[in-house]
């Protein structure tokens, strides 16, 4: 990504807010934002505005953006809608940044937003099932018991309201078990470390710190998979404002981090054992490639952990460390605070929270802050090229979008 850079971020806390609309926490998201970039809404050329399950909430089905960003006063201005699942809020800042990188804008917003908590809790659970192939749910179900295979001891006892990709990921951690000898207790290991994580971070949803063993005790969701593993539903919405080399010198220049590289994959019908051709490894691949880095020259990096298993499966597809070897490699302590490459400083999406729209751009929000040696005591010292992945709804055996953007000098 060439002469893109971002300028602005803005988030809220992310939690559960029944009193609060979507247009108010977009509100305070793009305010903060313009705030920390210090212009005036009138600046901003373009708005992506990212929401994944308004429409099954609320029954806003079309022209969300529109209808969020004139509550707040934006006029005249176009408006880009985007749903990728997970991946939206990263969706939207990849376009952004293309938006203004092709010249059809100086300055762009992005911003996203989701609200998911509802007094009906089959509903708030519901929101994850058109995530999956629809059309064919005797073939999802056969795929992902063919990648458990023959490790189901230990399943979840009565039944529970929860989301699908729950059992999405535990077929994907079990697999991962039987292949590369992953072990439950390196699952819980991540997941501890991340709540702790979190209780360095005022914007987290959760902010308690948690024991490995606490963690292995708790309630099973999905067999590994227990409930301090897996990422909450939440309220709350991210903004990042992004600008050309031509505008850079309206913003304070010390403060503006560069965009190295934004880059979006489709999934793909791999065998589940090909994890070299892994969604997110793929994308990671050609974001270090236009980002002229390996992974050898990451400080901090921000990964999608819908459960604690999923920064396993991504620290791998980034190239922190080797296929098979995630859970062996953040037992060193190699992805915790003071370790060679921190991992979720902010505490990740089983502890900062999951409002799904908000979730790629609150990463970017997290590694701006780091890299402009704001994130006062979960710092990580001397960052400086940061890293972000994204990931959204299921297709096959990965998900179906993976978005991985660079950040630094």
């Amino acid at each position: 990504m060439k002469n893109v850079y971002v300028v602005g971020v803005g988030a809220t806390r992310f939690g559960k807010f029944l009193d609060r609309s979507v247009k108010d926490l977009a509100r305070e998201a793009v305010n903060l934002a313009l705030k920390d970039a210090g212009i005036e809404q009138a600046s901003i050329d373009a708005a992506f505005f990212a929401n994944a399950t308004q429409s099954v909430m609320e029954g806003q089905h079309m022209i969300a953006g529109q209808v969020a960003l004139r509550s707040m006063g934006f006029e005249h201005l176009p408006v880009f809608n985007i749903e990728n699942a997970c991946a939206s809020g990263s969706t939207a800042l990849h376009l952004a940044c293309a938006h203004v990188a092709a010249g059809s804008s100086e300055i762009a917003l992005a911003v996203g937003v989701d609200k998911m908590y509802s007094a009906d809790k089959a509903l708030s659970m519901s929101l994850f099932d058109g995530a999956l192939d629809v059309s064919r749910p005797d073939a999802i179900e056969a795929d992902l018991k063919g990648l458990a295979g023959d490790m189901l001891e230990g399943e979840a006892g009565p039944a529970t309201v929860r989301s699908r990709f729950m059992d999405v990921y535990a077929s994907l951690a079990k697999f991962h078990m039987r292949t590369h000898g992953t072990t439950q207790e390196q699952i819980a290991l991540i997941a501890a470390k991340n709540h702790r994580h979190s209780t360095l971070n005022p914007l987290a949803q959760y902010q308690q710190d948690i024991t490995v063993e606490e963690v292995m005790r708790a309630r099973v969701i999905a067999w590994p998979l227990t409930l301090p593993m897996c990422a909450a539903i939440g309220d709350g919405a991210s903004a990042v404002v992004v600008c050309g080399r031509s505008a850079l010198d309206r913003f304070e220049r010390s403060r503006a981090v560069r965009v190295r590289a934004s880059t979006l994959c489709g999934s793909s019908d791999r065998p589940a054992e090909d994890l070299a051709r892994h969604v997110g490894r793929i994308a990671a691949l050609k974001a270090y490639e236009e980002a002229g880095i390996g992974p050898e020259d990451i400080s901090v990096a921000e990964v999608h952990d819908a459960t604690s298993f999923g920064e396993i499966q991504q620290t791998e597809n980034l190239g922190l460390c080797p296929i098979g070897e995630g859970g062996r490699f953040a037992a060193t302590g190699a992805t915790s605070l003071g370790g060679r490459v921190p991992v979720n400083p902010s505490g990740g999406l089983v502890s900062k929270g999951h409002p799904v729209g908000a979730t790629g751009l609150a990463q970017v929000h997290e590694l701006v802050t780091q890299l402009r040696g704001e994130a006062g005591a979960r710092q990580v010292e001397g960052a400086r090229l940061a890293i972000a992945e994204n990931g959204g709804g299921f297709y096959g055996v990965e998900e179906a979008v993976a978005c991985v953007t660079i950040l630094g000098d």
